[in-house]
């Protein structure tokens, strides 16, 4: 049923606060100095996030090839790493616990929007990925998803659901497939 959609209503909402609006423009124009650095100046990137708002830990290593439309949306804990071409698509909250691996490619999405409206709204469901979880390859985590403590996200999975501590998933979509057996004995 063709011209059910309100298109025009979704174009003129207000999705951002003025305030985002103008950190998302000096951000584009700083991004070049984050996305132009040298590979081992995880350093630089992380000080230049936090200038942004982000909340960095310590010992973080973020790729320049990363890509991050609103950095004060995001939170890394220690000792955590995120790969080339990976895309923390954080237009809601996206929180990375310490000592979490992001494999390149990754895609984490905190935002949507509500299809059951006819004026399709922006929504933006926070992304939680806990401590020692690792993110494999090429994967998706959507919108809302929680990625509980020491789980592993196979290589081009698509995670829609929350995923228990200490599993392994894989696949389209993303099904448990075992247990990692180390966990429990921290």
């Amino acid at each position: 049923m063709a011209g059910n959609l309100d298109i025009a209503a979704n174009r003129v909402s207000v999705k951002y606060r003025r305030a985002d609006v103008a950190k998302r423009i000096l951000w584009t124009l700083a991004s070049p100095l984050f996305r132009w650095s040298p590979r081992v100046a995880f350093g630089w990137r992380s000080v230049l996030l936090r200038v942004f708002g982000a909340r960095i830990g310590r010992h973080v290593r973020l790729e320049p090839s990363v890509t991050i439309p609103m950095p004060w949306n995001l939170t890394i804990g220690d000792w955590s790493a995120v790969g080339a071409g990976v895309r923390l698509y954080s237009l809601g909250a996206i929180k990375l616990g310490s000592s979490v691996t992001i494999s390149q490619g990754a895609h984490l999405c905190a935002g949507t929007h509500d299809y059951t409206d006819p004026r399709m709204p922006l929504m933006k469901p926070p992304v939680s990925v806990s401590d020692e979880a690792w993110i494999c390859a090429d994967a998706f985590v959507g919108p809302g998803v929680t990625v509980g403590e020491g789980a592993v996200i196979g290589a081009r999975a698509v995670v829609v659901k929350d995923v228990e501590s200490w599993t392994v998933v894989v696949g389209n979509p993303a099904r448990v497939v075992k247990r990692r057996s180390f966990g429990a004995l921290g």
